[in-house]
């Protein structure tokens, strides 16, 4: 059974029994393990650094071979979603992260198949994740789309705080390669069965799938909007990540313990989760455009400190204040793009901002690595981040007005007729 649900339209979107909720919650969990190979890789750098006698830098590079897979393969699986539905692509990357994360219990101490390996799981992680499920939780949603893709890309954070100590214990109780054999058993024997079974597109009638409208990639890519988000994702990127990466430094620079400087890392975490699911109920209340220019400030402001704070109390601050508006702001780029573009080619379009993000993920970074080193301080370099923030926000205050509900279909509406009948 691969093709859309039957759709229950005498049940409003407001009540927890409506199908959608469903698919919306299995697709999270779809994320939450899509996320277990980036997250666990922190975790994993040392026992296997330590087992192969391999420099930091070596181990450390398969993380860049992810992430750029994973950039990189996002604008192709995109359309493969757009044309083919959900899960002829989620199931079988689903499959093959599992697969590549217990065959991590194989390893030997060759950096090239440790490489190649960790580019495979990158290919195979982004075909489950938000940009294979976004789409497919869209075709239910129209008055709370904010909400439900909430609950989708929030799997993410919430994998962000779960499996760093989840893989710490496993580690400590069966050691590194049974540790990788239990999350990819994990995977294999739980996250794929879910999904198989509630993840799929509504339809407006039968045989029909609900996201058949809208403009095509051609026509979306002509327009300012799709570019100017792509400008506002791509730099968000660049900041998040970079301060992200070296937080723990900048602050043990100033004085702050290591123990601490984690905390603050892991508040960043949680008030990236919080900052999803109150932007999601937000933008479906607001325009989006609005509250993410409002999100984009609070994490600008929050940079601001950061780059001031020599204190423990001020970093947790800062730390809140970026995590909630960078978290938030990813549940802004699948809802814009449905809303100005329709649902034909969501995922091949939020492919591209992918690539986008992949991108601006590595270059920040980098950037804040070079400033340290020519500086020998973070801080002209955060005041930087801040003002480019600050820029993102006011572009989004430029994009056009849009609907802020979609009629119902006539299709839809004449199915709910029907039903409403039959049942009298």
């Amino acid at each position: 059974m691969t093709g859309p649900l039957p759709v229950d339209d005498t049940v409003d979107e407001r009540s927890l029994r409506y199908r959608g909720w469903r698919v919306a919650a299995v697709s999270g969990i779809g994320v939450f393990f899509a996320s277990m190979a980036a997250y666990a890789f922190s975790v994993l750098l040392k026992p296997l650094s330590q087992e192969f006698a391999w420099s930091r830098e070596t181990a450390s590079t398969a993380y860049s071979f992810f992430t750029l897979a994973s950039a990189l393969a996002a604008p192709i699986l995109g359309p493969l979603v757009d044309w083919r539905g959900p899960l002829p692509v989620v199931l079988p990357c689903m499959i093959a992260s599992g697969l590549g994360i217990a065959s991590l219990s194989t390893m030997t101490a060759s950096p090239l198949r440790l490489y190649l390996l960790f580019t495979a799981l990158g290919l195979a992680v982004i075909g489950s994740s938000p940009l294979a499920f976004s789409r497919t939780v869209s075709t239910w949603f129209d008055r709370r789309r904010g909400t439900a893709l909430a609950i989708v890309i929030s799997g993410g954070a919430v994998g962000s705080m779960v499996h760093p100590p989840a893989v710490d214990a496993l580690i400590h109780l069966l050691g590194w390669r049974a540790a990788c054999l239990v999350m990819g058993a994990v995977v294999l024997s739980v996250g794929v069965p879910l999904v198989a079974l509630f993840v799929r597109e509504r339809q407006i009638r039968a045989g029909a799938p609900a996201a058949v409208s809208g403009a095509t990639t051609s026509e979306a890519i002509r327009s300012r909007i799709f570019w100017t988000l792509i400008a506002v994702i791509g730099a968000a990127a660049v900041v998040f990540n970079g301060v992200v990466v070296h937080l723990v430094s900048l602050l043990t620079d100033r004085g702050v313990a290591s123990s601490s400087a984690a905390m603050v890392l892991s508040l960043m975490g949680a008030s990236g989760l919080g900052g999803r699911l109150v932007s999601g109920w937000l933008i479906d209340r607001f325009r989006a455009t609005y509250v993410s220019a409002a999100l984009l400030v609070l994490a600008a402001a929050g940079i601001f400190v950061l780059s001031t704070t020599v204190s423990f109390n001020a970093a947790l601050v800062a730390a809140a204040m970026i995590g909630f508006g960078m978290g938030g702001e990813l549940d802004v780029t699948p809802f814009l793009l449905s809303r100005y573009f329709g649902l034909r080619s969501l995922s091949t379009l939020y492919g591209v901002c992918w690539m986008a993000m992949g991108g601006g993920a590595a270059i920040g970074s980098l950037v804040m690595g070079r400033a340290f080193d020519a500086n020998g301080s973070y801080d002209r370099m955060l005041l930087n981040l801040a003002a480019t923030t600050l820029v993102g926000g006011v572009l989004m205050l430029t994009l056009p007005r849009y609907r802020l509900s979609i009629p119902e279909p006539p299709e839809s509406a004449a199915v709910t007729a029907r039903s409403s009948g039959s049942s009298t």
